[in-house]
């Protein structure tokens, strides 16, 4: 059912600190406005409100469906009540918006999609780094045939345990975190796997994964036990990719490198560039020389347009997940298929699962 012309009404659920960004990109549309926030916590709804002129907040979920009957629901609370709330508003008749991971494991996953297909609702998964402008950036060189056919994709993410939100989780014995199967990881590898799955479309690739925990234990709990350190190859039939995550290496870093037949593309999602890496064309020693120059020509020139990006407000952390944002949206009002395909997100979550499995086990089943 396509619906009529005009604004949809959004609310959140769950007022931690990545419900500021939802608010705020959420804002920045032209096609919808957040018509409420809800959150066990009264206080965290209520200041959320405030921070933002936003008219209404609950503490009770249902209630807030009943009473703002949205159109569409962002779910911003821990992965463990992801499938439970998001089939309340499926079953409310909201479409929902879940932040990643999308839910705990993938019978869950199939559970949730199920779910709004059976009730014609639309659900998408928060992968905004998939829409940052680096990666359709990226696309565009690939559909223009710079790069070739993919041969492998590199992925690497960095963590810092000491700021915020590593000193929260660290600090904190309950936190969701430790309770998640994945812990650590999981609440952060989705950021590396979209990336990698896009080029290997294997139903069922090879995956051997690696984790240790590298720091010293000094708590004497379960915190002591949670693994830093993550490498993993995943082997389609044309395709490889490696990802790592780190939380030791600094500076912390989020990065990718995408090698094709015909050239290597370099994407720096802090500093927001994309660079090409071109065969040399020169013989010898000049053929050596000349690459550093023109890496430096790729790099001022995208110095120069994120400079433009800046002046245009356009240059900022969230304009992946503003783009995704939109394009869930525009499915919402146009009745088109929602931006992230459901095997994709399927798919994700397979690869996560046996991630996780073998993490937990000490390496690959053999």
């Amino acid at each position: 059912m396509t619906k009529s012309a005009g604004q949809l009404k959004a609310a959140i659920v769950g007022c931690g600190k990545i419900a500021d960004g939802h608010v705020e990109e959420i804002q920045k549309l032209n096609n919808a406005t957040v018509a409420a926030v809800c959150d066990r916590e009264m206080l965290m709804a209520e200041q959320l409100a405030a921070r933002y002129g936003i008219a209404a907040h609950y503490e009770d979920f249902g209630r807030m469906l009943r009473e703002i009957r949205p159109d569409v629901v962002h779910i911003t609370t821990p992965p463990q009540s992801h499938l439970a709330l998001a089939k309340q508003a499926i079953e409310a008749g909201c479409h929902a918006y879940v932040e990643k991971p999308f839910t705990v494991n993938m019978r869950e996953a199939k559970e949730l999609i199920a779910s709004a297909e059976s009730a014609n609702r639309k659900v998408t998964v928060g992968h905004s780094f998939a829409y940052d402008p680096i990666s359709l950036g990226m696309r565009r060189l690939i559909e223009k045939g710079v790069v070739g056919e993919p041969v492998h994709v590199e992925c690497y993410l960095g963590y810092n345990l000491s700021g915020p939100f590593g000193s929260a989780l660290l600090g904190d014995a309950g936190h969701w975190v430790h309770r998640l199967p994945g812990k650590l990881f999981q609440n952060n590898l989705d950021h590396v796997l979209h990336k990698i799955m896009e080029f290997i479309p294997d139903e069922n690739p090879y995956v051997h994964a690696l984790g240790f925990v590298r720091r010293e234990g000094r708590f004497g709990d379960g915190r002591d036990d949670m693994p830093d350190e993550l490498r993993v190859l995943i082997a389609g039939r044309k395709t490889t990719g490696y990802a790592t995550f780190s939380s030791h290496a600094m500076p912390v870093r989020h990065f990718m490198r995408l090698y094709g037949t015909k050239n290597t593309l370099s994407l720096d999602y802090v500093a927001r560039t994309i660079a090409l890496d071109q065969a040399e064309k020169y013989p010898s020693a000049i053929g050596r020389l000349l690459p550093a120059f023109a890496s430096s020509k790729e790099y001022f020139r995208e110095g120069v347009r994120n400079v433009f990006r800046f002046a245009r407000s356009d240059f900022q952390f969230f304009a992946g997940m503003q783009e995704l944002f939109r394009r869930f949206y525009r499915s919402i009002l146009e009745d088109t298929p929602p931006p992230i395909p459901y095997a994709e997100i399927i798919r994700i979550g397979v690869v996560m699962d046996e991630i996780i499995s073998q993490v937990e086990k000490g390496g690959p089943r053999t």
